[in-house]
């Protein structure tokens, strides 16, 4: 048999034909401008004079001056924790106050110092606490630990830094007594069902002293002093914090201010 000669014309033309869908579905080129966005432009936030000072859009608690921001946490009457020379001094007799406001999530810096007179240890060395939710009376709630945590041995966590009897610190930069102490804090509060199961558990970063000491811990529940942490449904709650029972002198806080998040 005599093999059919194809024109060489006809030949080519047969490869561009089959070629042509081919590159036609080839994508484009990638540009720099593919993956830049433009929107949404973020809101303009005017930042402290000082690490310390709050940003433009912050809501300060506390600004040396008055209680005007909180109440007794027990009956929701006035503060009456000490003020003066722009400190916040804890007043045992007049037990935890919260804010008036109750809060989602949010970004808080908050001050605190032991006395540089202090004496006990353990826990009973200076303790008080931020609650980072408070759910109701007394320790009810989410606490964030404060305590002498310089040369002071007591369960690890239970120190400064530690979610307390959930999250042992990371580090220990505790200052001594005497010293300024700070907690900067992202709080994402826990979210519920209808029928009041937990959705979505809380989380918590914590720098102390600019030390990351908590990194996005997932939180098991509530605080419980005496056995395990659960969940108790709430939508938003009051920052509160503690007049512990120990008998060492108390506490002092200031500069307290708090930033609204989505």
């Amino acid at each position: 048999m005599i093999p059919i000669q194809f024109p060489k014309s006809l030949a080519f033309a047969a490869l561009i034909a089959v070629a042509t869908p081919l590159l036609a579905q080839a994508p484009a080129a990638p540009k720099p401008e593919d993956t830049e966005f433009w929107e949404p432009i973020p809101t303009v936030v005017t930042p402290g004079a000082t690490f310390a000072a709050p940003p433009s859009d912050a809501i300060v608690l506390f600004d040396g001056k008055n209680l005007d921001q909180w109440v007794s946490n027990h009956d929701k009457s006035p503060a009456k924790w000490i003020v003066g020379d722009g400190i916040l001094t804890v007043s045992k007799t007049e037990g935890n106050i919260e804010t008036k406001r109750s809060f989602k999530n949010y970004q808080l810096h908050i001050e605190w110092r032991v006395p540089q007179n202090i004496t006990g240890s353990g826990q009973a060395r200076g303790n008080s606490g931020v609650f980072l939710a408070s759910t109701g009376l007394g320790d009810a709630g989410y606490e964030l630990q404060v305590l002498d945590s310089y040369n002071n041995k007591t369960y690890v966590n239970g120190m400064a830094g530690s979610i307390y009897k959930q999250a042992i610190p990371l580090a220990n930069p505790g200052r001594k007594p005497g010293e300024w102490q700070t907690y900067d804090v992202v709080w994402t509060a826990p979210t519920f069902n209808s029928d009041g199961s937990l959705k979505s558990p809380a989380f918590a970063t914590v720098f102390f002293n600019g030390v990351l000491v908590q990194n996005h811990f997932e939180l098991q529940g509530e605080t419980r002093y005496i056995g395990k942490p659960f969940y108790k449904a709430y939508d938003r709650a009051p920052i509160k914090l503690q007049a512990h029972g120990d008998k060492s002198e108390p506490l002092s806080f200031r500069n307290i201010w708090v930033r609204e998040l989505n």
